[in-house]
């Protein structure tokens, strides 16, 4: 009998346990069009690589700015309308997923992405994905600028989806946009690997310089080194001969039918240059292709 209790125990410890252990893919929402866009995506990949959903809408409560301030809806009607709304979203992923993904839902109170700062430090998860409106202007992107400041300040994978863009058929050709430069402190070799593993993927380096321009004595060196370092995964190298980085990856993306962009946006200071205006089509909110911004 007392075998049979502590089965009963370490069944039980085990489930729990796997919800953590459990590859687990984090979607915020706003309810918006864009964001069910990015969460349909999540829960085909979350399908693909048998991984759990996490949907998280951050609510505020809204305040008129008069003489005197005043509470235009109650912190409980919001919450309430926010767990119902999730509670309708998990229903419809249950039914078109047809029950293969686990899903769970939480509501908070508070500014997002320090709300979506501390999910993901419970969590860990594989990946937080978000939607982006594509239309220049980082005042357009979905919640303001909670995509980009998610990129910036989340030590996680975010990966970033275009409008309309479906999973389709999964991720099959991920490209990475390598500069060659300080390659053995700067790129996250082993998370590519994993994720070219994990998607069973084919692997293509993505190098834009126009005339050599940025071509160094040290190049080929560097270019050795990454080769070495991705050897094992056959990695497939292309030389972009582009003025504009972020216009060349993303031609090129296009062109070759790359279902996952891996970008350093540090590293490249794609994140300064969402800030101005003058810029040209930025990597992230103009790509038509999913791009996931990884940290070095």
């Amino acid at each position: 009998m007392r075998q049979v209790i502590v089965m009963a125990w370490l069944l039980i410890y085990i489930y729990f346990t796997n919800i953590f252990i459990m590859k687990t893919i984090i979607v915020p929402t706003d309810f918006s069009p864009v964001a069910t866009n990015a969460m349909n995506f999540a829960a085909d990949m979350a399908v693909n690589i048998k991984a759990s959903l996490m949907l998280l809408h951050v609510y505020q409560v809204p305040v008129s700015m008069t003489d005197v301030p005043v509470v235009l809806v109650s912190a409980d009607e919001l919450r309430k309308d926010s767990e119902l709304k999730l509670k309708e979203l998990k229903e419809s992923l249950a039914h078109i997923t047809s029950d293969k993904v686990k899903i769970y839902t939480e509501a908070r109170m508070g500014d997002i992405v320090d709300e979506l700062e501390d999910v993901c430090k419970h969590i860990e998860p594989f990946a937080v994905i978000m939607g982006t409106k594509g239309i220049s202007g980082v005042e357009r992107m979905l919640f303001g600028s909670t995509t980009l400041t998610a990129i910036r300040h989340l030590k996680w994978p975010v990966i970033v989806v275009p409008p309309g863009k479906e999973y389709g058929t999964g991720i099959k050709k991920i490209g990475f946009a390598c500069d060659f430069n300080k390659v053995l402190e700067n790129t996250p070799v082993q998370f590519i690997r994993n994720m070219v593993r994990e998607f069973g993927a084919e692997l293509h380096v993505l190098n834009v310089d126009y005339e050599q321009r940025h071509f160094k004595p040290e190049t080929p060196e560097e270019s050795l080194m990454l080769h070495t370092l991705l050897e094992e995964l056959d990695p497939k190298y292309h030389f972009i001969n582009h003025k504009d980085v972020e216009d060349g990856i993303n031609e090129f993306a296009e062109t070759n039918n790359i279902d996952l962009l891996i970008t350093i946006p540090k590293k490249h200071g794609l994140l300064d240059n969402l800030f101005k205006h003058s810029s040209t089509k930025e990597l992230v909110t103009q790509s038509h292709v999913p791009v996931m911004c990884v940290h070095e």
